[in-house]
């Protein structure tokens, strides 16, 4: 018979590619401070085709000018991203409404992001996860140490990330995001530390972001499965447009899945 790692390493572990998009352009933040972005391409839909055509399996988009203003800003120029490839799309940024969730899902989303809402107003969660479950919505929690910050990170709250995970479980979420925003676009590493501390407090799904600089930063993440096994992948976003990792060796299926 199998070991459990055996099982564990069946798995798929998820490499989500990161497209945030500010003023209709991909960018990417340093630490989550909107005015430290660097504008990698001014065509977000080009972009998507290229991780596309280069073997990627998921994106993970984020309209940045909707996570300031709470409004759908860049819904059509995401609608167009859904519509010009075959990847499987998580998108977030500003999600504060059901028809918000409703329109990208019928736009063909394949899971809708709620960030700062999960802090501010727990009734919509509850709500959403009623509605269409925990297949499809997912929570973004932003941490400084532990602790959830919203707003498009320009806000700390008190509540630590276990704390939301927990209430919403009950609800049906199944799956979060987990970013340590010191880390966020500084290409330093992962924090593994406090990933491996959240992980062991839950048995909900993780996907880890921030930090990521090179193969081997993904290769300790997933390396966390032999403990770990709701680790399910990790966003790569400024490695990947820095050339800091090679996108054949990244998507490889032989490596990650």
């Amino acid at each position: 018979m199998p070991s459990r790692l055996d099982d564990k390493e069946k798995i798929p572990f998820n490499v989500y590619t990161a497209i945030d998009i500010l003023d209709k352009e991909c960018v990417r933040l340093k630490q989550g401070d909107f005015e430290v972005s660097t504008t990698y391409n001014k065509d977000p839909v080009f972009v998507a085709k290229r991780w596309d055509k280069l073997g990627a399996k998921m994106l993970h988009v984020v309209d940045l000018d909707g996570a300031r203003s709470g409004l759908r800003s860049n819904f059509t120029l995401i609608e167009s991203i859904i519509n010009s490839t075959d990847l499987k799309i998580q998108v977030g940024g500003g999600i504060r409404k059901m028809d918000s969730i409703d329109r990208y899902l019928k736009a063909g989303a394949s899971r809708v992001i709620i960030g700062s809402s999960a802090v501010k107003d727990p009734d919509f969660v509850k709500e959403a996860l009623d509605e269409y479950g925990g297949d499809k919505i997912i929570i973004a929690l932003d941490c400084r140490k532990g602790f959830v910050a919203i707003d498009g990170w320009k806000t700390s709250s008190d509540l630590k990330a276990i704390n939301i995970v927990s209430k919403y479980k009950a609800y049906g979420l199944e799956t979060v995001i987990f970013t340590d925003i010191d880390r966020d676009g500084m290409l330093g590493g992962p924090n593994l530390e406090e990933l491996e501390s959240f992980l062991s407090l839950t048995d909900i799904k993780i996907i880890a972001s921030g930090g990521i600089g090179n193969l081997e930063d993904v290769k300790s993440v997933k390396a966390l499965r032999k403990k770990h096994e709701n680790i399910d992948g990790v966003i790569i976003g400024k490695a990947l447009y820095a050339n800091m990792i090679n996108p054949q060796n990244l998507y490889s299926d032989e490596i990650y899945f």
